[in-house]
């Protein structure tokens, strides 16, 4: 009885630890999965809230963003620099630009009105002479005598009288040539006198020009001017090339150094026919009258006053201050000291 009671015992006890065992293991195995699951939920709620806290971040603009517009600052702050700095550039070639253009113009408005009047004819011509060609510019500006006579083509004198060719060196040595001396002319003796002085150029070369068969006479014009000048002051010394010569000698020199340059002796005809018509107006105008000859070539005084009226103006207060100066009776005066 002993033995089976013991047996028993033993019985009963491996029962209870097996049961315990059995009861006790799932209790303690479910605890760390719900550990570890509790955790999981636990990181992917954090991840989420992560989540979602860096894209309110993103929309709100928190420190994400400041880095990243930092970088675009400085980006935009090179490129506005640079912008800036570009701008700047293309403002200052366009206020060049802008500066330069203006000179010109102001330059050009600065040059007297008929001296200006005869430039603008002379570019005009030129162009005209590029779009035609030369055969037909020839043919349309030469100074033709049955065309001008007959035809009634009365701007050919015009046009022979503003045409040079085409553009080259010689072209802007002419017309620098003759706004130097169109100006100074301009500027001494007043507009009025300087477009008779004109008129009486371009006529007398008009008839010399087709008698001679010459087509074209700006070369003529311009060293009339020349001559009219170095007349007004011949002992002047001026430079011509390298050396200084008196002003008497200029228009010579000038028809030395055109015949060097086309190795003809034919080039001196232009220059001969300028000095001849500018001595006679020299002569004319400025000689024959000392003499007690007529001054028929003195601009009449409505052009003078429809042209230059502040010139006129004084004209006539000299003139009549000289007239009263010479109805003052002088008397023979009194000695000092004498009653």
């Amino acid at each position: 009885m002993l033995i089976t009671s013991l047996l028993m015992i033993v019985l009963s006890i491996s029962s209870c630890d097996s049961a315990s065992s059995t009861t006790a293991t799932p209790m303690f195995g479910l605890v760390p999965k719900i550990i570890s699951s509790l955790r999981i939920t636990t990181d992917t709620h954090k991840k989420k809230q992560y989540h979602s806290s860096s894209v309110l971040l993103e929309l709100r603009g928190g420190a994400s963003k400041k880095k990243k517009k930092k970088r675009s600052r400085t980006g935009s702050l090179t490129k506005t620099v640079t912008g800036k700095n570009k701008v700047g550039a293309k403002k200052e070639a366009s206020q060049k630009s802008s500066s330069a253009g203006s000179n010109a113009a102001d330059y050009y408005k600065q040059i007297p009105p008929l001296t200006r009047l005869y430039v603008t004819m002379i570019g005009l011509c030129s162009v005209l002479g590029l779009v035609l060609g030369e055969e037909r510019a020839q043919a349309v500006l030469a100074l033709d005598p049955m065309r001008f006579l007959y035809g009634m083509e009365l701007w050919r004198p015009l046009t022979a009288a503003a045409f040079l060719g085409k553009p080259s060196v010689s072209w802007l040595m002419s017309i620098y040539y003759l706004h130097e001396y169109g100006s100074s002319l301009e500027k001494a003796y007043g507009p009025a006198e300087y477009l008779l002085f004109l008129f009486s150029m371009i006529s007398m070369l008009t008839i010399f020009s087709m008698a001679l068969g010459i087509p074209f006479f700006t070369q003529s014009v311009i060293t009339g001017m020349l001559w009219v000048l170095s007349r007004a002051m011949p002992h002047a010394k001026v430079k011509w090339l390298v050396i200084t010569v008196p002003y008497w000698s200029l228009p010579y020199g000038l028809m030395v150094t055109d015949c060097l340059q086309a190795q003809n002796a034919s080039a001196a005809m232009p220059h001969i026919l300028g000095i001849l018509v500018g001595h006679f107006y020299h002569f004319h105008r400025f000689i024959w009258p000392k003499s007690g000859g007529e001054d028929w070539l003195r601009a009449p005084d409505f052009l003078v006053e429809l042209m230059d009226p502040n010139s006129a103006k004084n004209d006539a207060a000299k003139s009549s201050i000289n007239n009263a100066l010479k109805k003052r009776k002088r008397g023979k005066g009194k000695k000092l000291g004498s009653a």
